[in-house]
């Protein structure tokens, strides 16, 4: 068990909302708009980022309220020793700041993942191979805070540079050369710690997906393709290299940035954005119980999963539920209703949620 004692304040519909006495397997359930999945949200803003929407913290809370919030719980480390109280949220005298806390002291958000592995799947991801490569470098970034946390630096400091050097590119003056040279220097020393860490993902994810049977959820096939070299010297000299295409196009080319995560089924050799609906859930459970199970090595681990049994048939559900007993994380899961998930209730914790309130049912 990794989390207990959790309580909601003022967070999106919830006024005050406490649960106690958490599983290994948490269930809630409601009808649509009852608040689940505003519960799960709030416990996807103990990792490093914007939670599982990616909402502004102004549009987190409560309506009708200050403008405040607050989302705390207790932290099982595991270790036997006393549990770690996390907590976040907004306060009025802040507006727009996130503030941390760990045992009542304030910290950052990127120490947050020191403490926790955290991943989720929610029915907006269902598009994630017929999107953008831009939400592809999103989607493995997050995976990769989960198991690196330090990799949420990477990624801010390297968005910072990459806004600077940009900046001097678009310039009607031609930029100092001393100025890009430093400019640059920072912005492959960042991007080279980012994409080795996208590549350390995904060369771990696909140890683990081979690892696991190819039935009943489709085993994908993962391949990184990186926008830049991968050393830091040699990302810095291709900067130097384009700067005359770059400075005609106004914005850099090359990097991290242009990274892409290819996806095939490997049953049958197909691009995951030509496969079935059905063959693209199937593929994102299987890298999602993948990677619940190396971020669940070695400390506490949450997975989150949003009305993921709906579309699921009964063979299908009954292969989840028996990995995620066995995937090492604490499993947070929702539902309109309790049917689909008969096969766990007995050892679930199950509440039922509405109009942003919580009934402990077993």
């Amino acid at each position: 068990m990794a989390l207990d004692r959790i309580t909601l304040s003022r967070f999106r519909n919830h006024a005050e909302t406490r649960l106690e006495g958490a599983r290994a397997i948490n269930l809630l359930v409601g009808e649509n708009g009852a608040g689940k999945t505003n519960v799960l949200e709030a416990l996807s803003l103990f990792a490093p980022g914007r939670g599982m929407r990616r909402a502004a913290l102004a549009d987190m809370a409560g309506l009708g309220g200050d403008g405040a919030f607050a989302v705390s719980c207790q932290l099982d480390t595991g270790d036997g020793g006393e549990p770690v109280r996390l907590g976040t949220g907004i306060q009025t005298a802040r507006p727009g700041r996130r503030i941390v806390q760990v045992n009542g002291a304030e910290a950052s958000a990127v120490s947050l993942g020191e403490w926790l592995g955290l991943g989720w799947l929610t029915p907006a991801m269902d598009r994630l191979f017929m999107d953008s490569a831009g939400t592809r470098r999103r989607y493995l970034d997050r995976l990769a805070v989960a198991l690196e946390p330090g990799h949420a630096r990477y990624a801010s400091r390297y968005e910072a540079a990459l806004r600077e050097r940009n900046k001097l590119l678009s310039a009607d003056y031609a930029p100092d050369p001393a100025w890009l040279d430093s400019v640059e220097a920072q912005l492959a020393t960042e991007g080279a710690g980012l994409a080795q860490g996208r590549a350390r993902l995904v060369q771990a994810l696909t140890k683990e997906l081979q690892a696991l049977p190819p039935e009943p959820f489709a085993r994908p096939a993962l391949t990184y393709v990186p926008g830049g070299a991968l050393e830091a010297a040699e990302l810095r000299q291709q900067f130097a290299d384009n700067r005359p295409r770059e400075r005609a196009a106004q914005r850099t080319l090359t990097g991290p940035h242009r990274d892409e995560l290819q996806v095939v089924m490997d049953a049958k050799a197909m691009p995951a954005g030509e496969c079935s609906t059905g063959e693209q859930k199937a593929m994102l459970i299987a890298i999602t119980l993948a990677h619940a199970a190396l971020a669940a090595r070695g400390r506490p681990s949450l997975l989150l999963m949003d009305e993921v049994a709906a579309h699921l048939d009964p063979v299908r559900r009954e292969a989840l539920f028996e990995r995620l007993r066995h995937c090492g994380a604490q499993v947070w899961l929702t539902g309109t209703e309790a049917a689909p998930f008969e096969g766990i209730l007995e050892e679930a914790a199950v509440w039922r949620v509405a109009g942003g309130q919580v009934e402990r049912l077993s």
